[in-house]
């Protein structure tokens, strides 16, 4: 998509180009892959992505495949998989992967050392947070900071080769240990790990980390503009420290956007993998994830996600965004595409004691009530019907203009109905209405001009087809999951509504033969999608209002 809105990041590249201190626009979206994108990511890849394609440029995806602990194949392919569907093609600069560096970031770490900018410390990880002092006490040196250059070289090749265990020592660029910047304060730029990479097998036991490792893989791919959010704002003089040190002739330069925020969910990519493998969510995919496989799963859009990303915009302010402006998008875009069919959740029998017994006939509904062009389909009736159990109420108030003891409703594009009887079970449950219709009405206005107030919508028993209906809501019952009071854990917001299953509910004959991808309104319920896992079930995408308010109301 080539959709842009302007932007303090647009502000800046103008100006790079009219000063000449660029030629053109590269630029590059850098994801570990130890978990699947969520639609933070999405912002990010679309920030990218359409600066890019505004200036005429590239756009690279690149895997920090630089911590193999957690890194594994199947995100590789998922995150490739999303970022295709989410801008309709492949990254045009190219796919790569900072493994694909490591022996360049190995030579230029013996430049740095050659050069005095970076020694071997020995310090454990707990020594080096104590050394490095506080936010308002500077840090002391380590006692191996003045290591010559050439012991410095000699220990690292010899943690390349493994004679060394696991965090017994790391390479640390040589700063200022009293910078008021603590990210400073002689970063690791290098650790020892005694772990298979997913690319480069046994290779490596030293591993660059991602302050290092990041910018030499900028200036090696020819990136002018390194975007990325905000919370990397303090780490950008090391950005600086890194390419200056090994002297690129054209650095590239990192700017910063504030990074997205939604309610009622989390970004963090360690809480999401731990809802996986404690089983709260079905997988990465669960459509209560705000992954980007999740969100497609639940059947949003590309160009849904890209239009409230637009609305939100680029800032470089913190700011939480109300879920409720996601959903409107795809409700709005859904409302003007979707085909509208019937479903059935909680069914109730219907008996239309005077229809006979082996009749069926056809009423014509329309697929788009606003879109004639999409024509219409024919739904069976018969003598036996089905209704949803909350469009009857025994003792009703007087405003329910729904089925109720006595009262007449109009059936969706046919006739009108008046309930007789209620039958119920031993248990004192409603197991069924006999009704009467009005025959002379089918479709038609009574021919005595009574005004009916209600109309439901229905299935022929005998023709409906089975499936299984998941609704859904907010994952967490806290707005701000970002805000949790000390001494509680996001588990304890967990919504335990935020999925409900109905096993037992009717659709239309059609709807058993639809593709995943296809998205229906089902009528006075929401919007629901094919499941791309289990055949006979849908998901849905969203509700059909808004049930606190619309949210762009007065936007």
């Amino acid at each position: 998509m080539s959709d842009t809105i302007p932007n303090f990041i647009h502000d800046v590249i103008d100006a790079d180009l009219a000063a000449g201190r660029e030629n053109h626009v590269h630029t590059r979206f850098p994801p570990e892959p130890n978990g699947c994108l969520h639609i933070g990511s999405a912002k990010a890849i679309w920030i990218n992505y359409t600066t890019a394609k505004k200036y005429g440029g590239s756009f690279n995806l690149r895997y920090d495949d630089t911590n193999p602990a957690k890194e594994d194949d199947s995100f590789v392919r998922s995150i490739e998989e999303d970022i295709r569907w989410l801008i309709g093609e492949g990254p045009g600069g190219g796919i790569f992967f900072g493994s694909d560096y490591f022996d360049q970031c190995f030579a230029f770490a013996l430049q740095l050392i050659r050069q005095g900018d970076a020694y071997v410390c020995d310090l454990s990880a707990d020594e080096m947070r104590e050394y490095r002092g506080t936010l308002t006490e500077p840090g002391t040196d380590s006692p191996y900071r003045n290591r010559s250059p050439l012991e410095n070289e000699d220990l690292f090749v010899r943690m390349k080769n493994g004679e060394f265990p696991e965090g017994s020592r790391t390479l640390r660029a040589k700063i200022d240990m009293r910078s008021p910047n603590v990210v400073l304060r002689d970063p690791a730029i290098y650790r020892i790990q005694h772990i298979p990479h997913h690319r480069q097998g046994d290779k490596w036991c030293i591993y660059p980390l991602y302050d290092y490792a990041h910018p030499i893989q900028d200036a090696l791919e020819g990136i002018t503009h390194s975007l990325c959010s905000i919370e990397f704002t303090n780490n950008r003089p090391l950005y600086n420290w890194v390419v200056e040190k090994i002297g690129f002739s054209h650095p590239p330069h990192q700017y910063e956007f504030a990074r997205l925020n939604v309610t009622h969910t989390v970004m963090s990519k360690r809480y999401l993998r731990k809802l996986v493998e404690t089983g709260l969510v079905d997988g990465w995919d669960d459509p209560r994830m705000p992954t980007l496989s999740a969100l497609r799963r639940r059947g949003y859009t590309p160009s849904s996600l890209f239009s409230f990303l637009r609305k939100v915009g680029i800032s470089r302010v913190y700011s939480i965004v109300d879920i409720r402006l996601l959903e409107y998008c795809i409700r709005e875009e859904l409302n003007d595409s979707a085909p509208r069919r019937i479903a059935v959740l909680e069914p109730l029998k219907v008996t239309v004691t005077n229809y006979p017994v082996d009749k069926t006939e056809y009423f014509q509904l329309p697929n788009h009530p606003d879109h004639p062009e999409a024509g219409v389909r024919m739904l069976p009736f018969t003598r036996e019907l089905l209704v949803e159990q909350s469009d009857f109420m025994e003792n009703a108030p007087s405003k329910f203009f729904r089925l109720k003891p006595g009262a007449e409703v109009r059936l969706m594009g046919a006739y009108i109905i008046r309930c007789d009887e209620v039958v119920k079970d031993a248990e004192g449950n409603v197991r069924e209405l006999r009704c009467t219709a009005d025959l002379e009405t089918g479709n038609k206005m009574p021919a005595d001009g009574r005004k009916i107030r209600g109309t439901i919508h229905w299935l022929s028993a005998e023709h409906a087809g089975k499936a299984e209906v998941r609704l859904y809501d907010k994952l967490f019952t806290i707005e701000d999951v970002n805000s949790i009071p000390e001494g509680k854990d996001y588990d304890d917001y967990i919504n335990p509504d935020s999925l409900q299953i109905r096993k037992e509910a009717r659709i239309e004959p059609a709807l058993e033969a639809v593709e995943a991808a296809e998205a229906f309104q089902f009528v006075r319920t929401g919007y629901f999608v094919p499941d791309n896992h289990s055949p006979g079930v849908f998901n849905q995408t969203v509700a059909l209002k808004d049930s606190k308010g619309n949210i762009m109301a007065g936007a």
